[in-house]
């Protein structure tokens, strides 16, 4: 055999992993192979690998006989919407995408030209978990690329796509990057699997009901995206980059939009309810105002009371949080909270403005959040705000209560612009509770129309947006219909801001 025909036979092996049947099985179980997801995710022919013939290194258990060129993993570099990317995927048809010594050299190497390069990093993970015939190598290279997952983060974009079982130690690195993506029905990660459950705690639980998609997705916030198949899923991952800077150096990527900027949309003007009990859905609001009405929420299943996600205005990405009356009647409480300042903390790490639109009555009472600790959990949301040193933006709609007015992008937390609608109340609380406190003796015993005179008198006097615009902490009291004008023209005059933190190694945000 001559050298080019060997060269094409060990490529061809190398392409073939665990060969035809397995791959079948695959397609049968409605997953696509290691390379057609690679090819989907990636601009057509970008992708060059790396490391393509490299084999594992075990000669324990017979292993010596079982080698496969790649060893269960493709690594390589491409492009995606013509920008650079790294990306790994776990090839289950060899050794059940199982993490080999050799196999986490292979993760490390392209993790590692991804940060000198500034370029994001993604891993589809389709594995077993560590390869048992390899004992403590295998963890090692876990660990491994756990250290690199943290020196990346906040550097560069880093995104994890779950496309098949992800168990134990595996679950680390995806929870470590910025955002997770599931696929419906093939996909679920757990740190112990249903058996050792059972055995340990006797509880009865299928894998989809521990670990899957939608528990991630609505239950433990672990996944941000969920997608029906493996081809929708890195069609999103493609989406959600389009709104991300390379890394923490670089800019959002811009993009033209013949949406005019001066866009006046009158239904916001009556958008509001006239009984501020009422709910509205805040995504309504959102999706009038930014550029072609296109809102990529993220954490969409997850505290639905608190919105976040990706949008663009003036053809500039834009990072959006927002209370949502149509739920919890939009209260902050500790799921929400910390959604909310994980995405802050992320917007702020890679040069995205953030936009926030505000309707909150407080912080959601019970014994339950006070023993799950929802005083820690409402200050990170504080503390991401306060730290953020992006261009922010505010606009209050309606309620903004209390230590929720203050935590949700108030001016004192160096929010750079703040609006409000004629429909906002900005106060320490409720008229309806102000006035049972402050008039207590003078209403008791008194008629209802009294009481509704002193209630007219609070919120004339005291939660009027034009109280809050006398001091100063908002900028502006606003039509509803200018919103996005108003949103556009500020955020082009803070597109040079700079602002910075106190010297210092890292704060110690309260987890």
């Amino acid at each position: 055999m001559n050298r080019l025909e060997e060269v094409r036979q060990r490529h061809k092996a190398a392409e073939d992993g665990g060969g035809a049947e397995r791959r079948e099985r695959q397609h049968k179980e409605g997953k696509l192979s290691a390379r057609e997801r690679v090819e989907i995710l990636l601009d057509e022919d970008s992708f060059d690998e790396m490391d393509k013939l490299v084999e594992h290194r075990c000669r324990d258990f017979g292993m010596e006989k079982q080698v496969v060129p790649g060893d269960g993993v493709v690594t390589g570099f491409g492009r995606i919407n013509g920008r650079p990317v790294y990306v790994f995927s776990q090839d289950f048809t060899v050794f059940g995408g199982s993490m080999s010594e050799t196999n986490a050299a292979k993760i490390c190497k392209v993790m590692d030209l991804a940060l000198k390069n500034g370029v994001p990093f993604v891993g589809l993970n389709d594995g077993g978990g560590a390869r048992i015939q390899e004992g403590v190598v295998s963890l090692g290279g876990y660990a491994d690329i756990f250290l690199r997952n943290t020196l990346a983060s906040g550097v560069i974009p880093q995104i994890s796509a779950i496309m098949g079982p992800c168990a134990g130690g595996s679950v680390y690195s995806p929870a470590i990057t910025d955002f997770v993506f599931m696929v419906e029905n093939t996909s679920y990660m757990f740190i112990t699997g249903p058996d050792v459950i059972k055995t340990v705690t006797h509880e009865d639980v299928t894998k989809e009901k521990l670990g899957g998609p939608m528990t991630h997705n609505s239950i433990s916030g672990c996944g941000h995206f969920m997608a029906p198949d493996d081809a929708a899923c890195l069609r999103m991952i493609r989406e959600l980059l389009s709104f991300l800077p390379q890394n923490n150096k670089d800019d959002a990527p811009r993009k033209l939009t013949s949406d005019p900027i001066d866009r006046a949309d009158a239904a916001l003007d009556s958008i509001v309810p006239a009984e501020s009990n009422q709910p509205y859905d805040m995504k309504d609001v959102i999706q009038k105002v930014v550029d072609e009405g296109w809102f990529f929420e993220v954490h969409e299943h997850w505290a639905k009371n608190m919105v976040v996600g990706f949008a663009r205005l003036d053809g500039r990405p834009v990072g959006i949080v927002a209370n949502n009356p149509a739920f919890l009647a939009g209260c902050l409480d500790i799921d929400s909270s910390t959604k909310g300042a994980r995405f802050v903390r992320f917007c702020d790490a890679f040069n995205i403005p953030i936009v926030t639109f505000e309707d909150v009555p407080g912080f959601l009472p019970g014994t339950a959040q006070e023993f799950g600790g929802i005083i820690r959990h409402g200050a990170k949301l504080l503390y991401a705000f306060a730290e953020a040193t992006v261009p922010k933006v505010t606009v209050i709609t309606r309620k903004a209560y209390g230590g929720a007015y203050c935590v949700m992008g108030s001016k004192h937390l160096r929010t750079d612009v703040n609006f409000a609608w004629p429909t906002a109340e900005i106060a320490v609380m409720g008229a309806e509770g102000a006035v049972n406190i402050v008039y207590r003796r003078e209403l008791n015993g008194g008629s209802p129309e009294k009481r509704k005179e002193k209630i007219d008198e609070f919120n004339e006097r005291f939660a009027s947006p034009f109280v809050a615009a006398e001091r100063g902490f908002v900028d502006d009291v606003i039509e509803p219909r200018e919103t996005r004008l108003r949103l556009i023209r500020a955020l082009r005059m803070l597109e040079n801001k700079v602002d910075t933190m106190p010297r210092k190694k890292h704060g110690n945000i309260p987890l």
